[in-house]
């Protein structure tokens, strides 16, 4: 006469444990986070300050983009007269873009004249400043050939630091300070509009899906 409830209780819990499961996953449960020195890991820092605010640009630009998403942007892709967003609204280059800018590096101004002197690299017919530099695969570019390039593989957690760029085939972000478990660190981003939360612990995740890393670049 137990045996129904019984089961019914067992399948409760295992579709309870199913959607934790998926809620953890995708980053709706908050994974619990840690820091370099959880493993021992040195905090880089730059030795350049571009603008010379007191604070170095590989600090400074991990703070401006926390900062950027602290005003939880609304994700729109829209064409700008003023180059960058003036609204509530941005994209996934828009993090780069405006973490960037803050710490003296005027994407807008940089992408624009090395599209000028390097055509061929782009393919662009139309060159246009005030889009060009919010494109993934023009900052991809601009990045390949102006700064610091460094390894794609997440397996190599030491060589990951907070306010490093990463870039994916359509997609671009900023590596967290904060990291999961096994060392790798939190993807600092705007995806889509249903994203709930800017730092997550997802690099893992995207690996699993065949979204494959092609660049990490530093500013040096």
């Amino acid at each position: 006469m137990y045996k129904k409830p019984i089961i019914f209780i067992i399948i409760c819990i295992i579709i309870t444990c199913s959607i934790f499961i998926l809620l953890y996953k995708i980053n709706i449960i908050e994974h619990k986070k840690y820091s370099n020195s959880d493993f021992n890991i040195e905090n880089y820092i730059s030795e350049v300050d571009k603008d010379n605010d007191g604070i170095d640009d590989q600090t400074d630009i991990l703070n401006n983009v926390k900062k950027y998403i602290s005003t939880k942007p609304k994700y729109q892709s829209k064409y700008y007269n003023t180059g960058y967003p003036n609204d509530e609204y941005g994209v996934c280059t828009d993090v780069i873009a405006f973490g960037l800018k803050d710490a003296g590096y005027d994407l807008m101004e940089l992408v624009n004249k090395d599209i000028i002197e390097n055509k061929g690299r782009y393919a662009i017919d139309t060159i246009d400043k005030n889009i060009d530099f919010r494109r993934v695969r023009n900052l991809n570019i601009y990045l390949k050939n102006n700064v610091k390039s460094l390894t794609t593989d997440l397996a190599k957690i030491e060589e990951w630091q907070g306010g490093d760029i990463i870039v994916f085939d359509e997609h671009i972000g900023i590596i967290s300070d904060k990291r999961n478990k096994k060392g790798i660190p939190y993807l600092i981003h705007h995806a889509n509009p249903q994203q709930i939360r800017y730092e997550e612990d997802i690099l893992e995740l995207y690996q699993q899906n065949n979204i494959k890393i092609i660049g990490h670049y530093r500013i040096t």
